[in-house]
């Protein structure tokens, strides 16, 4: 075969098996509740893989959950995006969202369990997901309701709150987690003051969960998201650094728990 030849064919082969990200807004709900996700993953990986339940922050699932899936997808992972509030609430400022949020952060954390819940199951559904294989990671209000899913009794294998609410109005119920659970926290944040961060810490001790917590200096309330601006003053701000971190530190975490 002549040299030209040969170098189009490999051309022709490298493009063939060219990794190719499939992303899907996918319906469900849970009970009446028509919900809305956000699927994704590479298809270059063949076979069952472990799955990630991603939970927004107190906006909905937007471009920055989406972003995240598409993340978790070029590592190997089969990544969905679960919508806690439903189809088509997508608070369009703070105010909006603070109430949303509220609906769900109350005393009673049955709602915001049982839409996590519907958001795993779908998860499973997937075909190409290993349902032995499952963890869930939240931002901000995310955060909270990953660890509500875990102290629910979830089938996961791990947890990752970035940036959450760690309260719960049930402590005792972290007796029911299965998986481990990472932390991610910044140092100087005021949502999450320290008073919350010692009764999470003692909430886990008493359970004896196999938790770990990360606390990044100089990081406020949503750290890892780039749109919460660079003015730390104001509660809320982005930090290259704690997002770089936490995200490797969730990185070691998969590869714990899945391995």
């Amino acid at each position: 075969m002549k040299k030209w030849l040969f170098a189009l064919f490999l051309v022709l082969v490298a493009q063939g098996v060219e990794a190719k990200m499939i992303t899907k807004t996918i319906e469900y709900r849970q009970g009446d509740t028509p919900l809305e996700g956000y699927l994704a993953y590479d298809d270059s990986f063949k076979g069952k893989r472990p799955g990630v339940l991603v939970i927004h922050e107190w906006t909905g699932v937007t471009s920055y959950e989406k972003g995240r899936c598409e993340q978790l997808a070029r590592l190997g992972y089969v990544a969905f995006a679960a919508d806690i509030y439903g189809k088509g609430v997508r608070p369009a400022n703070p105010q909006e969202a603070a109430k949303e949020a509220g609906k769900y952060r109350g005393e009673d954390r049955s709602l915001i369990r049982a839409r996590a819940a519907a958001g795993l199951e779908k998860l499973t559904s997937f075909p190409n997901v290993n349902p032995k294989k499952l963890a869930a990671m939240g931002y901000c209000f995310g955060g909270t309701a990953a660890l509500e899913l875990a102290r629910s009794g979830a089938n996961v294998l791990g947890t990752v709150s970035f940036h959450g609410g760690l309260d719960t109005p049930n402590p005792s119920d972290a007796r029911n987690i299965k998986g481990r659970i990472l932390a991610l926290h910044g140092g100087d944040d005021t949502f999450v003051p320290p008073a919350q961060v010692a009764a999470f810490q003692k909430e886990m001790r008493d359970a004896k969960v196999d938790w770990q917590m990360n606390i990044y200096g100089g990081a406020v309330h949503s750290f890892t998201n780039p749109k919460s601006g660079n003015d730390p003053s104001k509660g809320v701000a982005y930090n290259e650094k704690a997002d770089h971190r936490s995200w490797e530190a969730m990185r070691l975490f998969f590869k714990e728990i899945f391995k």
